[in-house]
């Protein structure tokens, strides 16, 4: 009987990821609304500030091992980032404000400048067409590996992993290169 209800469980997870899936953002689109993030708390949301040249890390999930290899490199190139002219880089998880803190704070204890942004729901990642089912790994539906790069809001570049557990085209130094 377990096994039966294990399996109901992961099915409706597998058909909720595919009603929530729609086609992947491309360049020249307007980057969806952001109004169900959160940064700080719980109950307060967070709208990302688009206005000129911004990196949108979407990761699947916070202290996974892919996930905190690959955000450091964010972390400690910032001011070469800056120096680019990004204005922000924001890490987003499908994951809930909580979780978000404690890996930012895991990862960069003397602070950083790098925003650590939960997408609890998975709105905002299902509205850019980069949710996938996770449910094997991760327990249901999370963001795939990608980077976009977002000029006033408008999507101007955007890479995404093919195998989520890989660093190649989302990794701060090919990033860094390419701007």
């Amino acid at each position: 009987m377990a096994s039966v209800m294990a399996s109901a469980a992961q099915a409706a997870h597998s058909v909720a990821t595919a009603i929530l899936a729609k086609a992947q953002i491309q360049p020249g689109a307007d980057i969806p609304s952001t109004s169900d993030l959160k940064e700080n708390a719980a109950d307060e949301s967070k709208k990302l500030d688009l206005s000129g040249r911004n990196i949108i890390v979407g990761v699947p999930g916070a202290f996974t091992g892919t996930c905190s290899a690959q955000i450091p490199g964010y972390i400690k190139a910032y001011d070469d980032f800056k120096a680019k002219g990004v204005k922000n880089i924001y890490v987003v998880s499908v994951n809930d404000v909580f979780v978000m803190k404690a890996w930012k704070e895991n990862l960069a204890p003397s602070g950083t400048n790098v925003q650590f942004i939960a997408d609890d729901k998975g709105a905002f990642t299902s509205a850019l067409g980069l949710l996938f089912d996770a449910t094997p790994r991760l327990g249901g539906p999370r963001s795939k590996r990608y980077i976009i790069i977002a000029e006033d809001e408008k999507v101007s570049s955007i890479a995404v992993e093919e195998v989520p557990s890989n660093l190649t085209v989302t990794d701060a130094k090919v990033v860094l290169a390419q701007l």
